[in-house]
């Protein structure tokens, strides 16, 4: 009995040494698409996420980081702070992945609610280092209250962008 207790105590400490989680570090360019394109010229951000090793292919973890978005002509510079949950497939015989984020993203402005936060992406995997090619959007309300800011009215906007970016592995 005490051996096969070993046995299986062992099984799970090799199965767990054999997950390749850890940090993934990064940043992005983007142009901005939808409700922001009318008050933003460009979009930069950094990335920063933990994932899991769950199965062969399929990762899965929390991510957070910073996109900044850029104001065109009278517009002030706003930007969003997101909180979400992240998945990334790789297919096993080439080095490509597909890739989602779903979550919340903090306004960075008093102006502009919070919203859900939807970014997938597809890319090209390397050993260390992943590009990736992807689009963010952040649904959100804008709140006019006693200002004269560039969006009118308690309305709904969508501020996205396609972004190109990449991330480093930290082991």
């Amino acid at each position: 009995m005490k051996k096969l207790l070993l046995v299986g105590a062992f099984a799970l400490l090799g199965v767990g040494a054999q997950a390749q989680e850890g940090f993934r570090l990064g940043a992005h360019v983007g142009a901005p698409l939808g409700d922001a394109a009318d008050a933003a010229s460009v979009t930069l951000g950094i990335d920063a996420a933990y994932m899991w090793h769950i199965t062969k292919g399929l990762d899965i973890g929390a991510t957070t980081g910073y996109s900044h978005f850029f104001g065109k002509d009278h517009v002030d510079d706003f930007g969003f702070v997101p909180i979400a949950a992240s998945g990334k497939y790789k297919f096993s015989k080439i080095p490509l992945f597909v890739g989602l984020d779903l979550g919340a993203a903090i306004s960075t402005k008093d102006y502009i609610n919070s919203g859900l936060y939807v970014a997938p992406r597809v890319g090209y995997q390397m050993k260390n280092v992943e590009l990736y090619l992807g689009f963010q959007n952040i649904s959100s309300r804008y709140k006019n209250h006693d200002h004269d800011y560039y969006w009118y009215g308690d309305d709904s906007f969508n501020f996205g962008a396609v972004n190109f970016g990449v991330n480093f592995f930290l082991k």
